[in-house]
């Protein structure tokens, strides 16, 4: 049942694409790169619904309004796993809580690779030592 969904969305999503190639990019660019933002949207909103539970979708639903980018990148991880099978079943509130963590694990295993560490000797020559010789 969601193979047949998903494979209807990439139909439709296919024959938008042939028809905007096939139409000029003048004056109607701006609302033709609407449309396509609008029917990617819809497209990630359609599959978020088939593989999320209510409760999930909620959750997901109060990240965005604190941290967008968050919710952004769990829904990216979601879709993809989606797209590649690996989700046999809609995904529960606490499933989401662990996928939320293991995003926030690497995001700070990134941060610690990525954090520069300034030592400064102790003891040695500084520059109030020369008002003290006066």
């Amino acid at each position: 049942m969601a193979d047949a969904e998903l494979e209807e969305i990439r139909r439709a999503r296919l024959a938008q694409l042939q028809q905007q190639q096939g139409g000029s990019r003048g004056a109607g660019g701006e609302s033709q790169d609407e449309q396509r933002r609008q029917a990617e949207a819809e497209r990630r909103s359609a599959i978020l619904n088939q593989i999320l539970e209510p409760e999930a979708a909620d959750r997901l639903g109060r990240i965005r309004l604190v941290k967008e980018s968050r919710a952004i990148d769990v829904e990216n991880r979601l879709i993809m796993l989606a797209q590649t099978g690996q989700i046999r079943q809609k995904v529960t509130e606490e499933q989401l809580k662990e996928l939320l963590n293991a995003i926030a694990e690497n995001q700070r295993k990134d941060e610690e690779e990525h954090k520069i560490v300034i030592s400064r000797r102790k003891g040695g020559w500084d520059d109030d030592d020369d008002l003290l010789d006066l």
